[in-house]
């Protein structure tokens, strides 16, 4: 593999006590020279830096005549780069094209830049020097082979902005430079592939002019969904009139036919991802097959199809990134006995919550293909969507992306995004981790998340801004605020309108609801207070980051827990704040932010009647608290209610002690983190109370179960114990029976239970 070299020319080099490289001296330009051949990627990256650099020094770099720097033969992992001094002179290194982007968008983050400088509006600080040690270094390669974003439910933001906004036509798509500004942020972020959108009433990816070329010249690896094998978007280009049914019981030819026309349209491009199987048209079962028998044999036969297109059409199937995904009833015929290529990638998903369901056993993190991982920060679907904000605590994202990767998980990693700038931090921790693992830590997310807000906003904002979302992510871990309508999605149509439940009681009690409003009040003025410390060319970029989640998630409450008077006031509140942020920085974001993604009853302007009754607590307590802990127990920062989850290994043990003032019966409720058994067994604990026999539960669900439901909308599974208790000191014993046990709180009730925690 050929190591492409960057040089940046130096025309001043300070030697002072702190002896620096001195790249930007505030009077002449920045100068670099490239080799005479690179890769497009590298032309898109050097013009992105070219710009960056353009509003950091205010002047645009020279291209200097005089380089001696010369392409050297390496080797090193695919997407690595090197940046280091020598002979007063930075030079960046790459393994490859990407490579070389990544460390020249590299050098963009040391002059400061954030990534979000185009899709957050996060403008540049201007700066009179730049300058890196004379002994500076870093070398820099991925954890995860593919790193990436699928573009999913796009009809309420991205799609109405990009044809409506960015770009407008009368097809009401995404277009070219859409996917262009969204390759450069991949870029930026150090991403390599993406899932094109997919949605009926989207323009398939390939169809429209130039933008596979567009892709490959910035790097970026094409794939599809699940439901869209070989790189075809049955949506939108299977014409059931032309085509007939999309069926291959009754209709082989047909689809063979529909695949190969787009194998040989690719045939002569790179970076190709092969999505195989097939489902029906969109995320439904394959036409034409009942029994599950009749599936299994039905879908191993596409497999093996597949394998001899790809053979005679492209090359030899073993050497080409090929992904199996085991979603929805695929899994179960997975496990059934499918067989897979062992060169093929499979690829696990979590539960659309941000809950991994299943991960590679023993034998599968053996395979040659490895394994990925389908990770959801947005959904549309059942109990109920949340495609308005993203408020996937930090803690969760690195909790199961961390276990997928010591299972071997490092392959694939694509996060489903129904818009890019929305997702925001979480994207970026989940590609951060994906390109560096250790990057950040259970111990360690406060910090990670507090240094991404300084570096968008400067550090003394940023230190204060931290525990203001710290709280609001503690308080969208209780509760989404798509969530806050306790309804549902996709119920019996006969019962409710369109399978909509309508907002009308919460179980809190009005305590309990004043507690959550007074506290999102208490966040918005916060915010307020550090408005004046963010420069004036920051205050878009605050409004979207931080003042919209917050001042609309608080109305939300406020809407559905408040008087009728309060709630009309917050409906308005939400609906100025979502036009204000459609007419930032001149309207460059009309139509991304929709207030009411799909029309919901949560989103109407409507109240809720309030029960429940008020609880008797004799003692709660985090689990964080606990007197003692066996080894290889992990807090995990931002998690939970708690926000200070607690995940134990398998027959790793915690001990609490707590008081009880009279003799009596009372309730055990334990509070844990919604987790999947991913390793094809259960997901057991014992308790144990003053050393007697331990009792068992079981937190696995089935998949859609009530119970499940109640879970993901809560954020926390619940489990109670009823015991008899004397008066005086007691010792509680909780201990893990299987892996992926995540313990988030404990309470003790007398006299009643709690309808909450």
């Amino acid at each position: 593999m050929k190591r492409i070299a960057l040089l940046l020319s130096v025309f001043f080099v300070a030697i002072s006590i702190n002896a620096e490289v001195v790249w930007f001296d505030g009077k002449s330009p920045i100068t670099y020279s490239t080799p005479k051949k690179v890769e497009p990627v590298v032309k898109i990256a050097l013009d992105m830096w070219k710009s960056d650099m353009m509003q950091v020094t205010g002047m645009e770099p020279v291209a200097s005549a005089k380089s001696t720097i010369k392409i050297t033969q390496g080797k090193g992992a695919a997407d690595g780069f090197h940046i280091y001094v020598k002979d007063g002179q930075i030079i960046v290194e790459g393994n490859n094209g990407r490579g070389m982007a990544y460390g020249l968008l590299e050098l963009s983050r040391l002059a400061g830049v954030s990534p979000w400088i185009w899709w957050g509006d996060v403008k540049p600080e201007k700066k009179s020097c730049l300058a890196l040690p004379a002994d500076f270094k870093t070398a820099q390669q991925p954890s995860v082979a593919y790193r990436g974003i699928f573009l999913n439910d796009e009809d309420w933001s991205l799609r109405p902005w990009s044809s409506n906004t960015f770009e407008p036509n009368n097809k009401g798509t995404i277009g070219i430079q859409t996917y262009k500004k969204i390759f450069q942020l991949l870029l930026r972020l150090r991403a390599n592939a993406i899932w094109p959108a997919m949605h009926s009433g989207t323009t398939a990816f390939f169809k429209i002019p130039g933008a596979k070329a567009m892709a490959d010249s910035c790097g970026i690896v094409i794939g599809t969904s699940h439901c869209e094998p070989l790189l075809r978007n049955n949506v939108d280009e299977w014409n059931v009139k032309q085509r007939g049914a999309f069926n291959y019981r009754t209709n082989r030819e047909a689809v063979q036919k529909y695949w190969i026309e787009r194998l040989q349209e690719v045939k002569h491009s790179k970076d190709n991802m092969f999505t195989i199987g097939m489902r029906g048209i969109h995320d439904s079962s394959m036409e034409g097959y009942q029994t599950e028998q009749e599936k299994l044999e039905a879908l191993q036969q596409v497999i093996d199809d597949q394998q001899e297109l790809l053979r005679k059409y492209i090359g030899n199937p073993q050497k080409l990134m090929q992904v199996f995904v085991p979603y929805k009833e695929v899994l179960q015929l997975y496990e059934k006995g499918l067989k897979v290529p062992d060169y093929v990638t499979l690829m696990w998903c979590d539960d659309n919550y941000g809950y991994m369901t299943r991960l590679s056993d023993a034998q599968e993190q053996q395979r040659g293909g490895g394994s990925g991982v389908y990770y959801h920060l947005s959904y549309w679907g059942r109990p109920h969507d949340y495609l308005w904000l993203t408020t996937t605590q930090p803690g969760l994202i690195y909790n199961e992306m961390r276990q997928a990767y010591d299972y071997n998980v490092r392959r694939l990693w694509i996060a489903n995004v129904h818009d890019p700038k929305v997702a925001g931090y979480q994207l970026e921790l989940f590609l951060d981790m994906a390109w560096n693992i250790n990057c950040v830590n259970g111990d360690t997310l406060n910090h990670h998340y507090r240094s991404w807000l300084c570096r968008e906003f400067g550090t003394e904002a940023g230190q204060q801004i931290f525990p203001i979302m710290h709280e609001f992510y503690h308080l969208c871990g209780q509760r989404r605020p798509e969530f806050m309508g306790y309804t549902q999605v996709e119920l019996d149509k006969k019962k409710y309108p369109r399978g909509l439940s309508p907002v009308s009681e919460v179980p809190l009690t009005a305590i309990e609801a004043a507690r959550r409003v007074s506290a999102f009040e208490h966040l918005k003025a916060d915010i307020i207070a550090v408005r004046p410390l963010i420069r004036q060319s920051l205050r878009d970029a605050f409004f979207a980051i931080i003042e919209y989640p917050v001042f609309a998630t608080a109305a939300m409450n406020r809407k559905i827990l408040s008087d009728s008077v309060q709630s009309q006031r917050a409906y308005n509140e939400i609906q100025q704040l979502t036009q204000h942020y459609n007419e930032m920085n001149h309207g460059k974001w009309h139509h991304l932010m929709d207030a009411a993604p799909r029309r919901l009853p949560v989103f109407d302007n409507v109240c809720a009647q309030l029960t429940g009754k008020p609880v008797d607590y004799v003692c709660k307590m985090n689990a964080c608290d606990y007197t003692e802990a066996s080894t290889s127990v992990k807090t995990i920062q931002m998690l939970g209610h708690s926000m200070n989850a607690v995940a134990l290994p398998k027959d790793g043990t915690l001990t609490y002690r707590f008081t009880t003032e009279k003799k009596g019966e009372y309730l055990l409720q334990l509070a844990l983190i919604p987790t999947q058994p991913n390793d094809h067994g259960d997901l057991r604990f014992s308790v144990a109370i003053d050393g007697g026999a331990p009792t068992v539960f079981n937190l696995k669900e089935p998949f859609r179960s009530e119970q499940w439901k109640q879970n993901v909308l809560r954020g926390q599974a619940l489990r109670k114990l009823k015991t008899q208790l004397s008066s005086g000191s007691h010792t509680l014993t909780i201990q893990a029976l299987d892996h992926h046990f995540v313990l988030d709180q404990i309470m003790i009730v007398c006299n009643g239970c709690p309808r909450h925690m």
